[in-house]
């Protein structure tokens, strides 16, 4: 999936507690996309705002970090209504 497919499914499934690659301190609880040299990072923060061991998945694939973080909004909204 492409940074643009990504953006507009957040946006129409109203997913929340995101960072999208944006140059500023994490929030608490959000999943956050970066790009790094030459990869792709995803991973989850807590409620210090602090990566979560064991959450950090690394992608040489931009597409496969985007799926990667949509299915996790999405999985963090079932939670989120429950």
């Amino acid at each position: 999936m492409t940074r643009e497919e990504a953006i507009n499914i957040i946006y129409k499934e109203g997913l929340k507690n995101y960072n999208l690659n944006e140059e500023r301190y994490n929030k608490e609880d959000e999943l956050v996309i970066k790009r790094e040299t030459d990869t792709w990072v995803v991973y989850a923060t807590d409620e210090r705002a602090s990566m979560i061991t064991g959450s950090k998945k690394i992608f040489t694939n931009e597409g496969d970090a985007w799926d990667n973080l949509v299915k996790r909004l999405r999985a963090d909204k079932v939670l989120r209504e429950l």
